[in-house]
């Protein structure tokens, strides 16, 4: 029998609007991504109650932002009297979308369920044995905190095994806003064995022991860059204080992404083949999930030329979702993007003395410069920056993303040359 068990979620975001995509999609699939965050929330108390764990950790971010809808605030607190119903303890903290500010119904939350106030504080897992495990958490009292939490948080004794529950940017993350920034090292020294974090919605292990340190990410990716299996961690601690954490999805909707070369492709023919069988291996992968895809078409080849003839990319998604988009589980494609590019010998051209030949050293000498991609996307940050058109940010491209804009960009311009030449 472990000295505790217990599940760490974080970001759960529920009734996250996907605005951008639903208002593209079919009604069925509209309707999946409506419920998702809500599925996901329910098979994380499932978990809880089939493993049999003694306490549920939510470190943050429980709802899509400080006006949080009546239906989440209940299906939450439903959740959480399922958990109490079973004897599971819960402890919460708040973060930047669901400050201790934002509005909140006058709704009952069971008496085993611990909510978090401004200040560090450091509470018995079990109340009959106050020496066996402790919560140590915050909450923020608005949304925006920017300055170290852990600072402010003095040393634990020894004794009971020490839960931290904190929401924040540790090692600055630069895919999430530097609230309540820290350092890995800030988290060692203060007596917590396992630091239970929320805000990086990409699960990752930042330090294996001594502490343990855990980002469990969003239990529902919410956009086409959250891609890939979602979801919490299971965390089983031994008598000597030992961690064991073990990675469990609950995602109910998974995003992915495609990436198909052209250039092994000889015909139409060969690609409208080649396509379906791509996204069914994918959803055949999916652990019996519906998908959402983009897919990217690369590469140069023979059928560049048809891709960017009118409308050719655009019957290609329609394809595919006649094809998979009534399944069970479905797969809809949100979007095919054809960054290919002529068959051409671009070392020969770029070997040359004229403008194309410039054209190509340049763009090449950008696409390996990380400082000149970041300078380039820097470019763009007015845009996604500006506080009316937010709902960009989730398509704030990164180095990698800047760069494939560039080769596509190169290819345009190359594909005007070539034509002019002959």
């Amino acid at each position: 029998m472990p000295l505790i068990k217990f599940v760490h979620a974080a970001d759960l975001h529920l009734d996250s609007p996907f605005k951008q995509i639903r208002n593209k999609a079919p009604d069925h699939v509209a309707a999946a991504l409506h419920d998702a965050t809500f599925k996901a929330w329910r098979k994380i108390v499932d978990l809880c109650i089939t493993e049999e764990v003694h306490a549920l950790l939510v470190a943050g971010d429980i709802y899509d932002g400080a006006d949080r809808s009546l239906r989440a605030q209940r299906d939450f607190i439903d959740g959480l009297e399922r958990l109490h119903d079973k004897g599971i303890r819960s402890f919460v903290c708040h973060g930047n979308h669901d400050p201790l500010d934002g509005w909140e119904a006058q709704l009952k939350y069971p008496d085993s369920c611990h909510r978090f106030g401004p200040e560090w504080e450091s509470v018995p897992v079990f109340a009959d044995d106050p020496q066996r495990a402790a919560v140590t958490g915050i909450s923020y009292p608005t949304r925006e905190v920017t300055e170290n939490l852990v600072e402010k948080l003095e040393r634990r004794t020894p004794g009971p095994f020490q839960i931290g529950l904190l929401h924040a940017n540790v090692g600055k993350d630069t895919d999430h806003y530097p609230y309540a920034p820290c350092s890995v090292e800030d988290l060692t020294g203060k007596g917590i064995n396992y630091w239970a974090l929320g805000h990086v919605h990409t699960g990752k292990i930042l330090n294996e022991t001594d502490p343990t340190v855990i980002y469990p990410g969003n239990p529902q990716g919410r956009h086409p860059n959250e891609r890939g299996p979602r979801g919490v961690y299971v965390v089983e601690v031994a008598d000597d204080h030992s961690v064991h954490p073990r990675f469990e999805a609950v995602d109910v909707v998974r995003w992915e992404q495609i990436e198909l070369d052209i250039g092994e492709l000889q015909s139409e023919q060969d690609l409208l083949d080649e396509l379906p069988r791509r996204v069914d291996q994918r959803l055949q992968e999916a652990d019996n999930r519906p998908l959402v895809l983009r897919i990217d078409l690369l590469g140069r080849g023979l059928l560049h030329g048809t891709l960017r003839r009118q409308g050719v990319v655009n019957d290609l998604r329609e394809q595919i979702n006649d094809l998979f988009q009534t399944r069970e589980p479905f797969a809809w494609c949100e979007r095919i993007t054809d960054r290919t590019a002529p068959q051409i010998d671009l070392d020969a051209l770029a070997a040359g003395v004229d403008f194309t030949a410039e054209l190509i050293k340049r763009s090449r000498a950008v696409q390996a410069d990380p400082a000149r991609l970041a300078a380039l996307a820097a470019e763009l940050d007015p845009l996604y920056d500006n506080q009316r058109f937010r709902f960009l940010r989730e398509e704030q491209p990164d180095e990698d993303e800047m760069a494939a804009l560039l080769q596509e960009a190169e290819a345009v311009v190359l594909d005007l040359l070539v034509e002019d030449e002959s």
